[in-house]
């Protein structure tokens, strides 16, 4: 009995179709946050969806001027905890990721097995341990504190995108350095750095936007009272009797600004980097 076979002529329109309805599913939330951006306050409950005719821009001067500058302060905090956390993450797991791709001991690989587990760990789990290991250091609701805890946890994850990108540098380049006098830390900064710029484009890209998203880990370890980034800052902006969603849209279309611009800066870099430690093992 003969296959059935199915004609390329009859499944062509689904891929289309199918492509349009996914696009739409994902478009979706970012159409009601860009419409509800340029419309009154009033606006928004009774007409979400609606296309804002004329475009009033009310919401993003009531944001920008607040008197209690949540947005600026909010700005301020996520620059820096997002700058500084992805600095420190790159530098070290680029290192640690450096060491471990080359070397064979046991110690190497039990350390590749523990951070194997932190990538499997949902970092809410381990809030709480956290806290207490900052409480006892003097870090609690300090920017210091939050970095560490970002560094500590996002750390595994940058380590394993270095792991399969130094594999695909030769190791003769290393060996020649070495043969020039140069040490194991001149080597790696002189040598193998530079040719990790693809790995480093996509590690900062992902970390910086986990990090300049997260909510709950500076919301319990800043503390209300002590800081706010820009995703907490939308949090405080809805009150316990009121909620003016001009001001959440709004909020939530400026924080987003500064990841776009993040991305296109390093989108050359991006996709190279991801599938750069594909090709060896």
């Amino acid at each position: 009995m003969n296959a059935i076979r199915t004609s390329p002529r009859s499944s062509s329109w689904f891929r289309p179709v199918a492509a349009t309805f996914v696009t739409g599913v994902f478009f979706l939330p970012l159409y009601v946050v860009l419409v509800n951006v340029f419309k009154p306050g009033s606006e928004i409950t009774p007409h979400p969806v609606s296309v804002p005719i004329p475009p009033s821009f009310t919401s993003l001067h009531e944001v920008l001027t607040r008197s209690d500058h949540l947005f600026w302060y909010g700005l301020i905090n996520s620059v820096e905890v997002t700058a500084i956390s992805i600095t420190v993450l790159t530098a070290v797991s680029a290192m640690l990721g450096h060491y471990l791709a080359r070397s064979t001991s046991r110690w190497a690989k039990a350390a590749l097995a523990v951070l194997l587990c932190g990538l499997m760990i949902p970092s809410t789990v381990i809030l709480q341990p956290v806290t207490e290991v900052l409480r006892s250091l003097g870090l609690m609701t300090t920017i210091p504190g939050l970095v560490l805890a970002n560094v500590g946890y996002y750390v595994p994850f940058g380590v394993f995108v270095f792991m399969g990108f130094v594999k695909t540098i030769p190791l003769e380049l290393e060996e020649a350095a070495a043969l020039d006098g140069a040490s194991r830390f001149r080597i790696f900064w002189s040598v193998v750095f530079p040719l990790l710029r693809p790995a480093s484009a996509s590690v900062l890209v992902f970390l910086g936007v986990w990090i300049w998203n997260d909510f709950l880990n500076p919301l319990i370890i800043l503390g209300p009272a002590n800081g706010t980034t820009v995703n907490v800052g939308i949090y405080r902006a809805i009150g316990e009797h009121q909620s003016d969603f001009g001001t959440v849209f709004a909020l939530m279309f400026l924080a987003t600004l500064p990841v776009l611009v993040f991305y296109l800066a390093f989108q050359k870099h991006f996709v190279k980097g991801l599938t750069g430690g594909a090709t060896k093992g």
